[in-house]
């Protein structure tokens, strides 16, 4: 059998693996790329808007008026009563979409529990 010289090349680069353990650390197997590296450049704002205490009636209200309760973007788009196309909820898109709910969820816990106001025209 003939066997040319660059397929003795390929079949040597395909076959040949190594591996160095002393080079390979534990925390690089168990962790995927993008978790060693990650570096948020927004978590400043996220721990700002976590540490928003909600202490004053007037702050709560403004808050639940202005944050809202579902997303504002998600529609169903009609033509004649056929439904050409959903758009989707874009909020979660938003980076700080959880903390600035968090902050909407702690403003009407404060209205609700503290104030013993009723919430349900907020939601």
């Amino acid at each position: 059998m003939k066997v040319f010289h660059n397929t003795k090349h390929r079949i040597f680069l395909t076959s040949w693996v190594s591996i160095n353990s002393t080079e390979v650390s534990e925390t690089q197997i168990t962790q995927p790329r993008q978790q060693r590296f990650r570096f948020d450049i927004l978590q400043p704002l996220r721990q700002k808007i976590d540490s928003v205490q909600v202490s004053d009636r007037q702050l709560a209200h403004r808050l639940c008026q202005v944050i809202p309760a579902q997303c504002p973007f998600e529609r169903d788009v009609k033509l004649f009563g056929k439904t050409l196309f959903h758009i989707p909820p874009m909020c979660k898109l938003n980076p700080l979409y959880e903390e600035v709910v968090g902050l909407r969820f702690r403003a009407l816990c404060y209205l609700a529990d503290e104030c013993g106001e009723d919430v349900t025209m907020y939601c």
